[in-house]
């Protein structure tokens, strides 16, 4: 099964300025991977973060993108920008998301179709552009931040739980395409309870949140299984 070097790859990180997607960026970077690309809407977060990155792993190995990923048109320009600059894209971090609290009685139009476009289509859209490349060369990593959210309802925010719940339906969709195509191309999920990015890297997560540390761990953990390994939902949470 083909193989390729941690540092001749790249990877596309949606929401990768800030929080979650942030501590992935970073713990990329320390595993000596090629390049990333963070990209979300706000283009002087983007920048600020790429500009702390690459000074602290290496000047030119983090490209920022502004982007809504509510739009197809900038979606496929973003992908587009994505391989002309990297060649490839090795692993792609699904992690915009955002979250509006209505209650069932409470869901506004507006809001159901801003949380579904972001968590949703969004990720769907750069799964349906990167696939097909991830198959050519037969080799690829997509990886879906879904939730707790994404296996138990809450009812102060039931589009944010369709959404995720909706995630890990299309990502299993996903991952059955490639299985029965044969591909080299892993999909997993992401599944976390809540998660503390606030808190310093040394010192010890609020009461019931689990550091964000812990998710980058995690990450690059799954990433360094043998290819031939299925790892698929990431069920992590604190005690």
């Amino acid at each position: 099964m083909k193989t390729k070097d941690f540092s001749q790859q790249s990877a596309l990180v949606t929401g990768g300025a800030t929080g979650i997607g942030r501590a992935f960026t970073e713990v990329l970077l320390a595993g000596e991977i090629g390049a990333v690309i963070i990209a979300s809407r706000r283009q002087n977060v983007l920048d600020e973060a790429a500009r702390e990155l690459n000074l602290k792993f290496g000047a030119g190995r983090v490209v920022p993108y502004a982007f809504d990923i509510r739009s197809r048109a900038e979606t496929e320009n973003l992908v587009r920008f994505a391989l002309e600059k990297c060649g490839a894209i090795d692993v792609l971090i699904n992690n915009s998301g955002l979250a509006v609290p209505e209650t069932v009685t409470e869901i506004s139009d507006a809001g159901w179709d801003t949380v579904l476009e972001t968590n949703l289509r969004g990720a769907m859209w750069l799964a349906q552009m990167l696939l097909p490349r991830m198959l050519e060369q037969d080799f690829g990593d997509i990886i879906n931040v879904s939730s707790q959210a994404g296996k138990n309802g809450y009812a102060d925010v039931p589009s944010y739980c369709a959404s995720k719940f909706g995630l890990l339906g299309f990502a299993e969709s996903v991952r059955d395409d490639v299985r029965k195509r044969g591909a080299n191309v892993r999909v997993f999920n992401f599944c976390p309870g809540l998660v503390d990015v606030e808190t310093p890297p040394d010192e010890a997560p609020r009461a019931g949140f689990v550091h964000v540390r812990n998710m980058a761990k995690t990450l690059i953990y799954a990433l360094s299984l043998d290819r031939n390994v299925i790892l698929e939902d990431i069920n992590i949470y604190s005690r």
